[in-house]
């Protein structure tokens, strides 16, 4: 299996990669130093990045099983560097540093290649910093950026990198992974991959997590709960608690990892004294964990958002009588039920009024007021 399997869906942008390093052992016509690559959230833009990144390390192209292509898949190559956050950007020192390290000569490979997956939270100061490495490349750096679209990225930078577009991966382009990859059942997989809406991360997520698949359907059923004004507050609440559960859940072990890590970097022990500045450290650590708590409770109120908006799509799709195939087909005695209890017009308010709450988060509003206010649109 070559490192280009697992690029779903992807066969234009696999296409332009293998020409580009096809050309780097070449004439170089259609190898650059820089490339970016934007796609909607789950069509792999990092994945396409790294494989990328192999196939240019590997002396066959790609094959997916030499050293090189199990290191970088691994993370482990040491030519292959991987920038990435789980907080709300990357800093200004972080990319410093990976600039000096584009600078040096590659240790095992031919390339030194350092993969930004998050550069749509670069830093104003960070931005101007790799757009100096960018305008000045060393013969051996090559600098490939993952966001999701070209506008996320300043002009000055994406106009100096290839831009590389991915698309929403097909439903069955996605079960036949989880089915060759994963060893999932065809039906199954076929589900998740329609209820994942092509992003392949929480299709793999729906298909091996049965308590995924129990909160996914959790949410599909709130618009059939809301028959009082106080099934709207307690919808509301649930949406809230279930999400900062989750965010809490998954932000602990990030945040033990890095308090350890800083009191590593400054000597600290458990019992001994504080060297002047830890403080102002660890006080600057703490708040970039609150803000990352913060947009992880908002990124899961947001899946909740998006799941129930499907939802509508295939209730409005059946009132309409389009044919088209159901996003959510594993509940489809589910959607057809609604669109009979709803009018086709009481549907689109009801989409109206999500896309109206998730703009409002977007714009930072309250979470229960604003989900409040939204349940007691859909109850309406």
């Amino acid at each position: 299996m070559t490192v280009w399997a697992e690029l779903v869906g992807q066969q234009p942008v696999v296409e332009t990669l293998q020409a580009a390093v096809a050309s780097a052992g070449g004439d170089g016509r259609s190898m650059t130093h820089a490339w970016l690559f934007t796609g909607p959230p789950g069509s792999g833009r990092s994945n396409a990045a790294r494989a990328f990144a192999a196939a240019l390390q590997c002396e066959d192209g790609g094959c997916g099983q030499c050293h090189s292509c199990s290191t970088v898949a691994a993370g482990s190559h040491p030519d292959v560097t991987l920038i990435n956050t789980d907080g709300l950007s990357i800093g200004v020192d972080a990319v410093r540093e990976y600039v000096r390290a584009a600078a040096l000569r590659p240790a095992v490979g031919r390339w030194q290649i350092l993969i930004v997956e998050d550069a749509d939270r670069l830093t104003d100061q960070a931005a101007n910093a790799l757009l100096k490495a960018i305008e000045e490349p060393t013969a051996h750096a090559i600098w490939m950026l993952c966001a999701p679209a070209l506008e996320d990225v300043v002009i000055t930078i994406r106009s100096r990198c290839r831009p590389v577009l991915l698309r929403t991966p097909p439903v069955a382009d996605i079960a036949r992974l989880l089915v060759e990859r994963d060893g999932v059942e065809p039906e199954l997989a076929t589900a998740a991959a329609a209820a994942s809406q092509g992003h392949i991360g929480r299709a793999r997520g729906l298909a091996r997590d049965p308590e995924a698949r129990e909160r996914r359907r959790t949410v599909l059923r709130i618009p059939s709960s809301l028959r009082t004004v106080a099934d709207c507050l307690q919808a509301a609440q649930q949406v809230v608690d279930e999400a900062t559960l989750r965010a809490n859940d998954r932000a602990e072990t990030l945040e033990q990892r890095e308090l350890d890590d800083l009191k590593q970097s400054w000597g600290v022990e458990d019992r001994g004294r504080r060297p002047a500045g830890y403080s102002g450290a660890l006080s600057s650590l703490e708040k970039e964990q609150k803000r990352r708590r913060t947009r992880l409770v908002r990124d899961a109120i947001d899946a909740v958002l998006l799941d129930l908006l499907a939802l509508c799509r295939d209730v409005v799709s059946v009132q309409c009588g389009t044919g088209a195939p159901l996003i959510n087909a594993d509940v489809a005695d589910e959607v057809e039920r609604l669109a009979g209890l709803w009018t086709t017009e009481s549907t689109i308010r009801t989409i109206d009024a999500i896309v109206r709450c998730r703009e409002d988060l977007a714009a930072n509003a309250a979470l229960p007021l604003t989900l409040e206010h939204m349940m007691l649109e859909l109850r309406r």
